[in-house]
């Protein structure tokens, strides 16, 4: 399995990383991707790529909730990197309007220059959508043009939100521990996006699944997602690791081995 989206660079592993790296493989996981976050995570993200070369793969963005009047220099500065170093996506980036509205019109000056980057240099986008997917629809609408792919991460939306993200690019769906929430019903929403376009993500430290809920996250859990997702599809454990795995490779332009 693929662990399309965890942040295990961040301080909250800082005392026992090898360990969770560790735990990963053991429990299955062959890679993980890395998104970034803003400026200070970028160090972090490239020691747990260089130290676990083969295993994390790295992703560069801006967050949107990390975007401030300042947001223009480090958009200067992420787009040095991307000239210069390897990735496999342009992310985390988005729109998120939950915590804060101050800067919404600077986070959508920011997704939109992104996401123009990952047209030009033919890489997905890892889109952060919260309590703002009109906008972003709005956005993938007017950049319909640069004929965008990524990932909704973290998705937990509607099937009729399914469709109308699938007009707009080449979008695959990540789900995470939230699928296995006993309050959360995913079931058509999961049935509605398809095997072909699931991934498997834990956007570890966060949104840990039952049975671990209220605990800090990390890749190895992702199987209990996984077991949840191919429950609700009626397949095996097998067959969806298998495909999401594909998924993942295709998206992201990964090695299958």
């Amino acid at each position: 399995m693929i662990d399309t989206h965890t942040h295990i660079y961040l301080t909250e592993f800082d005392n026992d990383r090898d360990d969770v790296v560790l735990r990963a493989r053991e429990a299955g996981i062959t890679k993980v991707v890395l998104p970034n976050v803003d400026l200070t995570t970028i160090r972090p993200l490239d020691e747990a790529v260089n130290r676990y070369a083969g295993f994390c793969f790295p992703a560069m963005g801006l967050h949107p909730t990390s975007v401030d009047s300042n947001y223009k220099k480090v958009l200067d500065h992420i787009a040095k990197l991307l000239d210069t170093s390897e990735y496999c996506a342009i992310g985390e980036i988005g729109l998120d309007l939950y915590w804060d509205k101050t800067f919404v019109s600077e986070q959508i000056d920011a997704l939109i220059q992104q996401m123009t980057w990952a047209s030009s240099k033919k890489l997905p986008v890892i889109i952060h959508c919260r309590e703002a997917l009109p906008e972003i629809l709005q956005v993938l609408k007017d950049l319909r043009h640069l004929s965008l792919q990524g990932v909704f991460h973290s998705f937990s939306g509607t099937p009729d939100d399914v469709s109308m993200i699938s007009e707009f690019g080449d979008f695959y769906f990540g789900i995470n521990g939230v699928a296995t929430f006993k309050n959360v019903h995913l079931e058509d929403v999961v049935k509605k996006i398809g095997l072909h376009r699931l991934l498997l993500e834990t956007d570890a430290p966060y949104l840990t699944p039952v049975p671990f809920r209220g605990k800090r996250n990390e890749p190895a859990y992702i199987i209990y997602t996984a077991r949840r997702l191919a429950d609700i599809m009626g397949i095996s454990l097998s067959e969806l690791s298998d495909q999401t795995t594909y998924n993942a490779c295709r998206l992201f332009g990964l090695s299958t081995k």
